[in-house]
């Protein structure tokens, strides 16, 4: 069934309150018994200046932005044109300036929106204390049909603290908006909405992220604050000390990497958090890691690259590096998360699987999800934590037998002693070995190893979530669409467009990246003829490394481009309806 929603976007300078007022609208949506998603873009400043909040509010749950927007309200015009090719307009949208501010620029205006004036900052500078921003609120609220008291309990917790004078204020601003609205052209209206259906949560990707490893299991972070993945640091300061951890803000990326080994090393579960320059600068740690069978975990929430790139926006282009980027061979696993809610999962899932194989895991979001905020639905509570393998005592008091740090196991993994624990002392360190953790070149120890590091996991049984397998009904068709990560959101809701309209199709959303899962996948393909990979990256990573260790359709094709403009649904919905007409 086709998602019923609205879609705004709200833009304007630094201080002019965009993503305030985003956040506000986001929550008293939630109040109202609507799901909602709200992702924010800003310029190259990282911090400050101009942004926009684009927000889409529905009666089901959502994952993704639709291909346009129906309102932009512009609180002013100050250097939009930076982000207007991410806001896409046609003849049935509205633009909403304040002529204070002058005309729409012209580059918002190639799709021929509809065009309107609201004298925001008049309206506010007629209100003690009002602000144009809250006057833009109430405008949309009841543009959208967004009850005025939900917005209301969500201003009077907002601005406790500030004293009842200021939620008076805020709050008759936007009653003012409301008012003005009436002269405003027409858009969609969302339906009120009865009791909700269980709890839901307003959560952030990156917020998800922290949790998901504090539910698996860790309990020390350190990490160097980088653009988008800071959030995930913010928020775990202060959480991982409510439950007994600690989190060290390292001088840089090569320390924190360092330190997390060393605490992993301890005994403690540890992860970093970090984007795609600094897991640049940790790829030779993690290969000591990798030897060293150290588990731990490292985020990526990955922006437009190569080098420093556009710390702002969004791409999947670190996929190649996260899996090839380790000098040697040096198996390790890499999993990637493909909603908001699913940043809780896959990262508590990727602290057990590290945990479990004693290897290093690399977790993939990105911008879009990690600073997107989403009402969705309370995730399930999950009960696998980390749980490694431990040595607590010395072998048997057999002559010349000691402790085999790397024993050669039938599963690959072996007994990992914590440091101190009598009778169980080890090397460990980047060098080849042999079983007791002494350095060798030998090649039998080095085919041994590798065989072992190997082995652990490619036996390991990472059971149905390697990958989110969804039809558009039973027995669905011989199509199928490919995806990871944030394109799984307009995947989705492309397949359900498609559906509606009669068609049959297959969703796989792969979250095991590495290693790579053969049989599953020919399961999941089975009866497929026809497949599209969807990816937001230049050169199509994602399909070349399918086409590498994959069994596909014979015709397959790749469907990709390059941040920071996503997918929007109809593109993925042009390419099915392609193959059926």
């Amino acid at each position: 069934m086709t998602v019923q929603s609205v879609s705004l976007v709200i833009a304007g300078s630094g201080g002019a309150g965009v993503v305030t007022a985003g956040s506000l609208l986001l929550e008293a949506a939630a109040k109202a018994g609507w799901y909602a998603l709200m992702s924010r873009s800003s310029g190259p400043q990282i911090r400050g200046g101009e942004a926009a909040a684009m927000l889409r509010f529905a009666t089901e749950p959502i994952m993704s932005h639709d291909d346009s927007f129906h309102l932009l309200m512009a609180i002013d015009w100050e250097n939009i044109g930076r982000f207007s090719a991410e806001i896409p307009l046609v003849e049935a949208s509205l633009i909403v300036g304040d002529p204070t501010h002058g005309p729409a620029p012209v580059a918002l205006l190639s799709g021929k929106p509809r065009e309107a004036a609201l004298a925001m900052t008049d309206i506010a500078g007629r209100i003690e204390n009002g602000r144009p921003n809250m006057v833009a609120l109430g405008a949309i609220a009841a543009m959208i049909g967004l009850p005025a008291e939900a917005m209301q309990a969500v201003v009077e917790q907002h601005l406790k603290r500030k004293g009842q004078a200021a939620i008076d204020a805020s709050m008759a601003a936007f009653h003012a908006g409301i008012a003005a609205a009436a002269d405003l052209p027409a858009i969609p209206k969302l339906p009120a909405v009865g009791a909700t259906s269980g709890p839901r949560w307003s959560i952030t990707g990156n917020e998800a992220t922290g949790l998901g490893v504090i539910r698996g299991g860790v309990r020390f972070v350190a990490a160097y604050p980088i653009t988008p993945a800071t959030e995930v640091l913010e928020w775990l300061a202060p959480s991982l000390a409510k439950v007994g951890g600690v989190l060290v803000q390292a001088e840089d990326e090569l320390a924190s990497i360092n330190q997390i080994i060393g605490a992993s090393y301890g005994g403690v579960p540890a992860m970093t958090a970090t984007s795609g320059p600094g897991l640049s600068l940790m790829i030779e740690s993690l290969g000591l890691a990798v030897a060293a069978e150290v588990p731990l975990v490292v985020v990526d929430v990955m922006r437009v690259g190569p080098s420093t790139g556009i710390a702002t926006k969004s791409e999947q282009s670190d996929l190649n590096i996260a899996v090839y980027g380790l000098h040697g061979d040096a198996p390790h696993i890499v999993v990637a998360a493909n909603s908001v809610a699913d940043c809780l999962f896959t990262t508590q899932w990727a602290v057990h699987l590290a945990e479990a194989m004693q290897t290093p895991t690399l977790v993939l979001t990105d911008q879009a999800m990690g600073q997107a905020r989403a009402i969705v639905p309370r995730p399930a509570e999950l009960a696998f934590i980390g749980q490694r393998l431990v040595a607590t005592a010395a072998p048997a008091a057999i002559e010349g037998e000691r402790y085999k740090r790397y024993a050669v196991t039938a599963s690959g993994v072996s007994p990992m002693a914590i440091p101190g624990t009598a009778g169980l002392t080890h090397t460990a360190d980047g060098l080849e070995h042999n079983e007791f953790g002494t350095p060798s070149s030998q090649a039998s120890d080095h085919q041994a190893q590798m065989d072992k590091r190997s082995r652990k996991l490619t036996q390991f049984n990472y059971g149905d979530h390697w990958a989110d397998i969804e039809d558009a009904e039973v027995g669905a068709g011989d199509t199928a669409i490919i995806t990871w990560g944030s394109s799984t959101g307009p995947a989705r809701e492309a397949l359900r467009r498609f559906s509606d309209a009669g068609g049959k199709a297959r969703l796989i959303s792969v979250r095991l990246i590495a290693p790579v899962q053969p049989e599953k996948m020919a399961a999941a393909l089975k009866g497929i003829t026809r497949a599209v990979v969807v990816e937001q990256s230049h050169s199509g990573q994602f399909y070349r490394m399918l086409r590498a260790f994959y069994d596909l359709p014979k015709d397959t094709r790749s469907l990709h481009q390059a941040g920071p403009l996503a997918f929007g649904p109809n593109r993925i919905l042009e390419q099915l309806n392609a193959w059926s007409s």
